[in-house]
């Protein structure tokens, strides 16, 4: 057990099925009909370009998760690298992103439940009945448990569940290519891009194809409780993402070559499917598949709602162990190794979620942006540790750092303009009103939550002149990509945030300091006798 509580009893299966489980969920449920809808046939570019986002971004957290293995690793490295304001913009993000996670997957296993139990879901507003709300409510409670067991146990449930979950994904695939295909899907209803290069864009970032990739952060999550996070980590990270990279992208395409050519009439943006592989299965004369697919669209979801769960509990952790949250919310229950109180918060979080957003499509654009935003601090904060701590343990070390950094920030800058003013005005303002009550709630209540000292003021400042200016960007965007007013027509609104995007990033690295916090968190690491 390590000085903080945790127990150290995760290895590189147990990490690799943790990121697994967190991004086979129901992203590859119903992404592959909302991207279709987007961007029709090119929806498969989509997951190409989406993982290849993901996958850059991910390489910097690479080197950050072997280097500092910490709980809630991702609100850590920022509050580690800029002090308190930026750190705390990053915590709130991720708070946004994580604790809303397990609701949606809730929502998602009731969505599919409702071929059996048609009380759960009415078809006709897409939204979760009365008793469908109940039946998520005891399915998020069963998440609380498993976890409340502790991590051992934890990892045991997740690691046979996510096998099974890749399992079905992979026999999807592999079925029906085998039944006959109509590949001339690829070329009709308005080509294979009917939405052109701005639906292949937009569905990246709205349609769940970002949001399925993001859940390889899992490990970094857990990454405290691993055996040898700094071996582990870096692999659990890379292994998960190319894996499901190559099963998404097939998914997209058997999904596309399997709708019957009479559901295309009217175009791609007009199929629709209330439980999209296992009706198609049934349209294929598959009906013993569709059954197995109705059972694991139960399961898979439900396998990502615990590991999110387990997450957003740690995340809450570092939130307190940062001084943001009450700091109560950083204590580890002895007997289990699990900050309970952190993952009650979590548990009531989750029923919160789910009653404002009764439905999948919904949550899954304010998820990928939020949690996309939270990503691209990473890039800046390893380029600060570098400069900063230039003599810290660095197991794994990013080469060519001095490209794949600020491309990582850019690449991230532009999925979440992608996502749209609808829903980037939402969440910068709920960004820029957390500060506004963190700098309220530390001044009325400094024993409980850390006010921010003049130098992480002057080195978050660079955050919250990003946050405007993308919000700014977003209302004079192309209304192609989702802006507001159409200004800036479409490529060019592209162009725009790159160069914004580099700017604040080079900012962002000028603004890092050499933060208290930062030496003794080193020396915790070098001194740990990882196995």
């Amino acid at each position: 057990m390590t000085e903080h509580g945790f127990k150290k009893e995760l290895g590189l299966l147990d990490l690799t099925m943790s990121s697994l489980g967190g991004i086979i969920g129901s992203g590859w449920l119903f992404g592959a009909l909302y991207a279709a809808n987007v961007a029709g046939p090119a929806a498969v570019i989509s997951w190409i370009i989406g993982g290849f986002a993901v996958l850059v971004i991910a390489f910097t957290y690479a080197e950050l998760g072997a280097m500092l293995p910490e709980a809630g690793a991702i609100v850590r490295y920022p509050h580690l690298s800029h002090g308190h304001l930026t750190g705390f913009i990053a915590g709130w993000a991720a708070w946004i992103a994580w604790a809303s996670v397990p609701a949606l997957e809730a929502e998602g296993v009731m969505q599919y439940a409702s071929h059996w139990l048609p009380v759960l879901w009415n078809s006709k507003t897409s939204l979760l009945t009365g008793w469908g709300l109940l039946a998520a409510t005891v399915l998020i409670f069963v998440f609380f448990i498993i976890n409340y067991m502790g991590v051992r146990f934890f990892a045991q449930v997740n690691t046979t569940v996510t096998f099974v979950k890749f399992i079905m994904p992979l026999a999807t695939i592999i079925i029906f290519l085998l039944v006959g295909m109509h590949w001339g899907n690829l070329t009709q209803a308005g080509g294979f891009a009917p939405g052109g290069s701005s639906g292949v864009l937009t569905a990246i970032a709205t349609t769940g194809v970002i949001f399925a990739y993001t859940g390889f952060r899992q490990s970094l999550a857990l990454a405290a409780e691993a055996r040898n996070p700094q071996r582990d980590i870096p692999r659990s990270i890379i292994i998960s993402l190319i894996i499901t990279i190559i099963l998404y992208v097939f998914l997209q395409l058997v999904f596309i070559v399997g709708v019957s050519p009479t559901d295309l009439v009217k175009g791609w943006s007009k199929v629709t499917f209330n439980a999209p592989f296992a009706e198609l299965a049934a349209s294929l004369n598959l009906g013993w598949f569709a059954m197995l697919l109705y059972a694991d669209a139960i399961l898979s979801p439900a396998g990502t709602g615990n590991v999110y769960m387990a997450s957003t509990s740690r995340i809450i952790y570092a939130l307190g162990k940062n001084k943001y949250f009450p700091k109560v919310l950083a204590k580890v229950n002895p007997r289990n190794g699990i900050p309970v109180l952190a993952l009650f918060v979590a548990f009531v979080l989750g029923l919160i979620f789910l009653l404002p957003f009764p439905s999948w499509q919904s949550l899954v654009g304010l998820v990928s942006s939020a949690t996309i935003f939270t990503y691209i601090l990473g890039p800046v904060s390893m380029a600060v540790f570098r400069k900063t701590v230039p003599e810290g343990r660095r197991p794994f070390r990013l080469a060519w750092a001095g490209v794949i950094n600020p491309a990582a920030f850019v690449i991230g800058s532009l999925i979440v303009y992608w996502t749209g003013w609808n829903i980037d005005s939402k969440l910068l303002i709920a960004i820029l009103i957390g500060v506004v009550l963190y700098l309220f709630f530390a001044w009325v209540m400094p024993e409980q939550i850390q006010r921010p000292n003049g130098q992480s003021i002057k080195s978050g400042m660079w955050m919250v002149f990003y946050l405007i200016a993308m919000l700014i960007v977003s209302y004079l965007g192309s209304s192609q990509l989702g802006g507001f007013k159409n200004i800036i027509p479409y490529p060019w609104d592209m162009v725009v945030v790159i160069v914004v995007a580099t700017a604040f990033y080079y900012w962002g690295v000028a603004s890092g300091y050499h933060t208290p916090d930062i030496d003794e968190v080193f020396a915790e690491h070098a001194n740990t006798n990882y196995r």
